[in-house]
């Protein structure tokens, strides 16, 4: 599970600039980014379905092996660096406080090294009229209908807020942190 691409736009435009890396915000989402209070996830594999490269239809993060839309709200997205990273901590650092070492003085079972940027995940993404001006037909593919033609589900990624801000970089591995209770996703 990991971050396969990061975009953002300065201006308001559909797609987003592909970039190596960007900070986030505590509350406010991508800095630079014109689009800030929410963050916009999705996975690299509905991205390949559909024929779309990562920023086309303006999402902050493309994912793989991260099934986002099957996350319930509340659910938190830890951005660690990748084991090769130069940014890894190393085996001697000390993870976040106390209260994450169990009775031998290890680490917790998430692995997780301070810092690092947490995201909280807080619904679907409802696909706009945008996304058949950027492509027709696309945004018939980001939606799953019933038998009576009814929305049943959505598949154009899902919307996040920003917990605790940090660096977030092409390459990172993402660790799911479910919520105590599921809560399934809505359109937001």
């Amino acid at each position: 599970m990991s971050v396969h691409a990061l975009a953002l736009a300065s201006a308001h435009n559909f797609t987003k600039t592909p970039v190596s890396s960007f900070i986030l915000l505590t509350g406010l989402g991508v800095q630079g980014d014109c689009h800030s209070g929410v963050l916009h996830l999705i996975p690299k594999e509905i991205l390949d379905e559909c024929g779309v490269e990562p920023g086309q239809i303006g999402e902050n993060v493309t994912t793989t092996g991260v099934d986002l839309l099957a996350l319930g709200k509340g659910t938190r997205l830890h951005f660690l660096p990748s084991p090769s990273s130069p940014y890894s901590a190393p085996a001697s650092s000390r993870p976040l406080g106390d209260d994450n070492e169990d009775e031998n003085g290890d680490e917790d079972e998430t692995g997780m090294w301070a810092p690092h940027a947490v995201v909280v995940i807080q619904g679907l993404r409802n696909p706009c009229p945008q996304i058949d001006k950027f492509r027709e037909g696309l945004k018939e593919r980001l939606v799953v209908r019933d038998e009576a033609r009814r929305i049943v589900g959505r598949r154009a990624g899902v919307m996040g807020t920003v917990e605790v801000g940090g660096m977030v970089t092409v390459g990172m591995t993402i660790v799911v942190e479910r919520a105590g209770v599921f809560e399934e996703l809505k359109c937001v």
